[in-house]
């Protein structure tokens, strides 16, 4: 059953706590993850940048590979998440910020409703007294920051559009003799990027563009080292399931 998305209140909410989850199972099964332009230098360290289509529009949006097909992630371990740097868009679960019924341009923080990571009995309190907690406050703040950056993000990746610097690629690879391809990814083309006029790329530079750019570009080589971790992953099931 699909949980519900409702707003966090304190009379509906009084009792509800939030229980760890350093495994953030709850993309275990999301080989995708949304990414800040913010956060392209240090995630573009250990995971692929690329770009896809945002619901059935033409705008883009920047994501990093978890997984080398749909329903893999190569990086939720057995309760902790193996990867060094953490995508902030996983971070904030079973809590999300939506736009108030009374005014779309008010956010309030709302909930997964049954949420396996929601208890009434232990975890951190998200209100006493009628009052939100440090905790709740400290996330609350937490996502608003990350709302603003994705609306920076959109206009980064919006921006790049315009300037028509996005190819559609597939990404071909052939692990332990099994054929893998990715199919809908957008890429920034290099040549293309190097070609724009002086001014315009001037212009991206001085807004912080530019270096995101060849963040993603530069990001791509992480595909490899994926795919071994992919085939150490493999390895280490076929020799547990000998033993």
């Amino acid at each position: 059953m699909a949980l519900e998305l409702v707003p966090l209140t304190s009379t509906k909410h009084a009792n509800l706590k939030l229980l760890p989850n350093p495994g953030f199972s709850h993309v275990k099964k999301e080989h995708i993850a949304p990414i800040l332009v913010q956060e392209f230098a240090r995630a573009a360290t250990e995971y692929p940048i690329v770009f896809v289509k945002r619901g059935d529009s033409e705008a883009l949006q920047p994501v990093v590979i978890l997984g080398l097909k749909p329903g893999e992630n190569l990086y939720c371990g057995d309760g902790i998440w193996e990867g060094l740097y953490i995508p902030a868009s996983i971070t904030h679960h079973p809590l999300a910020l939506v736009p108030s019924s009374q005014n779309p341009d008010e956010m309030l923080v709302a909930i997964l409703e049954g949420s396996t990571l929601t208890s009434e009995e232990e975890g951190e309190a998200l209100f006493e007294d009628g009052k939100a907690t440090e905790f709740l406050e400290k996330r609350k703040t937490a996502m608003q920051s990350q709302f603003e950056m994705a609306n920076i993000t959109a206009a980064f990746t919006k921006t790049l559009q315009d300037l028509d610097l996005f190819d559609q690629r597939s990404l071909n690879l052939e692990l332990n003799g099994e054929k893998i391809t990715i199919n809908g990814l957008y890429m920034i083309d290099e040549q293309k990027l190097m070609a724009l006029p002086a001014k315009k790329a001037e212009d991206l530079n001085k807004r912080g563009m530019l270096a995101a750019a060849y963040a993603h570009l530069s990001s791509l080589h992480q595909v490899h080292r994926m795919a071994k971790r992919r085939a150490d992953i493999e390895a280490k099931k076929t020799e547990a399931a000998s033993a």
